[in-house]
């Protein structure tokens, strides 16, 4: 396969440390295993709660997986036929996830209304030995990802997945021992309506999120006027236009403008400049067109 040349080629993605991937590899084993044992449990148990909390834990899973073939996949040099490599291929796979996701959270809602008019009998003490189970297992997740998760945006996603999945357990062994302690067994459906909306919040939040990126949109935390104005002041630019800004993939973000420039030896200076203050902004892809006139109104 032909690659680029190295010149014409960006350091888009910091790679993954290989201590990163030994614990992400670890976690999404062990959130696999839990979200195996709480669905084949629920099912035994007739727990709704348990099921629901194992549909969190699907998201979870393929979100750790993702993370993991993303890793892999972006360190592949880019060719000629994808300039960019393979980075975008996160956010095609994060906006199937995201829809997927919407309709099991709805499934479950609809599931829980359907248990709430016509209850279902719940062994209680089976659901709370597997919500207990999962529950030390998303601690001991946590655990594994604490340290060094302010350091890395991959292993930080990770980090709040498990304790959103640790909640999702506390609301299932909520709902068993409530169940044991005064037989009302609403407290299942109850709880998984709780546990759906946090898994709906979830997915749309990233459905929404890949859909600006596919759209090229400008990422929600940069003011296109700010950048504009940080460009625009620097000395010797008379003005700036066709100005964009957009995410390439999760924590990659690019700008491109034309500048006007008064005098064009002055060029590379500005350059750098407007590089520098990118920067300040996280944006770290910058690509300049220098112009004595306007060409592009």
């Amino acid at each position: 396969m032909t690659t680029l040349p190295v010149e014409v080629q960006c350091a888009h993605r910091a790679p993954m440390r290989p201590e990163t991937r030994r614990q992400l590899s670890l976690v999404l084993g062990l959130t696999a295993l839990v979200m195996l044992a709480e669905a084949i449990g629920g099912y035994f148990a007739h727990s709704l709660a348990l099921l629901a909390d194992a549909g969190h834990m699907l998201a979870d899973v393929g979100a750790l997986g993702l993370s993991l073939v993303v890793a892999h996949l972006a360190d592949r040099p880019a060719t000629p036929q994808r300039s960019y490599g393979l980075l975008r291929l996160e956010i095609l796979a994060a906006l199937v996830n995201g829809a997927a996701l919407i309709v099991i959270a709805l499934a479950i809602a609809a599931e829980a209304y359907r248990r709430l008019r016509v209850p279902t009998d719940v062994h209680a003490p089976l659901m709370l030995g597997v919500a207990a189970v999962g529950l030390a297992a998303n601690i001991g997740g946590a655990l594994i990802l604490h340290h060094g998760h302010d350091h890395s945006l991959n292993v930080h996603g990770a980090y709040l997945h498990v304790l959103s999945d640790a909640l999702g357990s506390v609301g299932a062994l909520a709902a068993a021992a409530i169940i044991l302690a005064t037989g009302r067994t609403a407290a299942d459906p109850i709880i998984s309506a709780l546990i759906s909306f946090l898994i709906l919040y979830g997915a749309w939040q990233l459905t929404r999120e890949s859909v600006d990126i596919l759209l090229e949109a400008t990422p929600r935390h940069i003011s296109l006027h700010d950048v504009h104005d940080r460009v625009a002041s620097l000395p010797g630019v008379r003005s700036v236009h066709d100005l964009h800004v957009w995410t390439l993939t999760s924590g990659v973000v690019a700008m491109s403008g034309h500048l006007v420039v008064a005098n064009p030896d002055q060029n590379q200076g500005i350059l750098e400049a407007v590089q520098g203050r990118m920067r300040e902004l996280g944006i770290h892809h910058v690509t300049v067109q220098m112009e004595r006139d306007p060409t592009c109104l």
